[in-house]
């Protein structure tokens, strides 16, 4: 199931292997088992797309509204 599609409240199936954190050539994180998730198309070709491109670790908020990015702009220098 894609793991982006679940965090919405949906179930889809997933049809693309993501790299949790891009590799850049680092075989230890490409062949990671741990750096992998399942997503669905829609969901790697713009979402997680979108978040590489801007340095963006993790999408969406959690439950009080906060990005679940530690280092989204928005979490740094909140300290908790």
């Amino acid at each position: 199931m894609c793991v982006y599609c679940q965090r919405e409240g949906r179930l889809t199936p997933a049809t693309v292997v993501d790299h949790i954190k891009a590799h850049k050539g680092n075989l230890s994180l490409f062949y990671s088992p741990s750096n992998l998730q399942s997503l669905c198309k829609l969901h790697h070709d713009s979402s997680k797309q979108k978040a590489e491109s801007n340095k963006v670790n993790d999408i969406g908020c959690d439950e009080n509204g906060f990005p679940l990015d530690p280092e989204h702009h928005f979490n740094r220098g909140r300290g908790e």
